[in-house]
Order: structure tokens, then sequence, then C-alpha cells
């Protein structure tokens, strides 16, 4: 039996009534909802973000806070992150397992430097001298956009975390000498939730950030 017939029945997938594996069809499901959830977070911060744009004496200005630079970098290094995850998918597709683990280890790696990108802008916002922004608050004052970016950049931030985490678990695991073409479903899936936070990211970056300098 050649090998590439063997991988053919190891990585045969039981019948469904879909014709697409249960495993894909519930994690679509789960981005389905998670859609709706990132869909409110987005809305709220584009009805709140100029509410009381003017308090006290301080007006508003996010871009005298905002570094567009690492922000840009950041985006760019997590849509990189998306071709590595890709390649992670083809390569277990194919049972190439070392290709496998060095794409896992390059996804791993370019989310982990957007978290930390993250971590560091975060920081910044709430240290920044007379100009700090923090959860209820703006240069010292009550004001609510500090609430709608954190809550939405924050989740999206978990988001890529438990990403990293599961991958992470998938690098390990393919060390273990029990991953094979029939955890490519598995992966796939992983896959799935990862391409999703990067498009999530695609609409927050302007719709949070171009747009301070737009409008």
């Amino acid at each position: 039996m050649s090998e590439a017939t063997a991988h053919s029945i190891e990585h045969h997938e039981p019948e469904t009534s879909t014709g697409i594996p249960n495993k894909k069809v519930l994690m679509w499901a789960f981005l389905g909802s998670d859609c709706m959830f990132f869909g409110t977070l987005i809305s709220t911060h584009l009805i709140y973000r100029k509410i009381s744009a003017t308090v006290g004496s301080n007006y508003l200005d996010i871009r005298d806070l905002f570094d567009i630079e690492l922000t840009s970098f950041s985006t760019f290094v997590l849509l990189a992150s998306s071709l590595f995850m890709a390649l992670a998918v083809s390569a277990i597709h194919k049972g190439n397992l070392t290709s496998t683990r060095w794409m896992l280890f390059g996804t791993i790696i370019f989310g982990g430097i957007f978290l930390a990108c993250q971590v560091y802008e975060f920081t910044h916002f709430v240290h920044a001298p007379g100009n700090e922004l923090t959860l209820s608050s703006y240069r010292g004052d009550p004001h609510v956009f500090g609430s709608t970016f954190y809550l939405l950049t924050g989740t999206h931030g978990t988001h890529v975390a438990i990403g990293v985490l599961w991958l992470v678990g998938w690098l390990i695991y393919s060390f273990t000498g029990r991953m094979s073409v029939s955890d490519a479903i598995d992966v796939e899936c992983c896959g799935l939730y990862w391409h999703f936070v990067d498009i999530v990211w695609i609409i927050i970056f302007p719709v949070v950030y171009l747009m301070e300098y737009a409008f």
C-alpha cells in the first residue's frame, strides 16, 4: 500500500448528513456566535466613541495617545501569522509532521509578538504622563472611551492568547509520537479559529484606530 493511500485511509472522516465533518460544523457555529459578540462590542464602541468628547477642560483627542506605527506593525505581524497557520494545516494534511511543527511554531511566535505589542500599548496608555487613558477616565476625568476601547481590544487580545495556548498544545502534542494525518481536522479547526481572530482584527484596526485619523 502506498503512503498516499495509507494517508487517505487514515484521514477518512465519518459520513455526515451535511457532508462536512461535525467538528468543523461546530467550530463554524461557535465562530458565528462570536461574530455577533464582536459585532456588539464594535457597534458599542462606534456609538460611544464621541460621547462626552469634551470633559471639563480636556478635549478627547486620542491621536495624542495612539502609536499608529506600533499598531500597524502588530497588525502586519498578526496577519502574517495566518500564512503560517494555513501552511501548518496544509502540512498536516500531507502528513509532513516536521513542516507542521515549524509552521505552528511560527504562528505562535507571531501571535506572541502581537500580544506583547498590545500589552506594551495598554501599559503606555494607562501610565502616559498627563494623558493617561483608563477604563473609566481620560486625563483623570470621567470618560467612556476607555471602557469601550479596552473591552473591545482586550477581548480580542484574550482570543489571541487562547489561540496561542491552543497552538502550543498542538506543538507539544506533535512531539509525543501520536500526531498523524488523522488529527488534520482538529488542526484545521484550530486554523479556522485563528483566521477568524485575524479577520476580526482587520475590522477592529480601521474602526478603532484609523477612524480617529479620518473623522
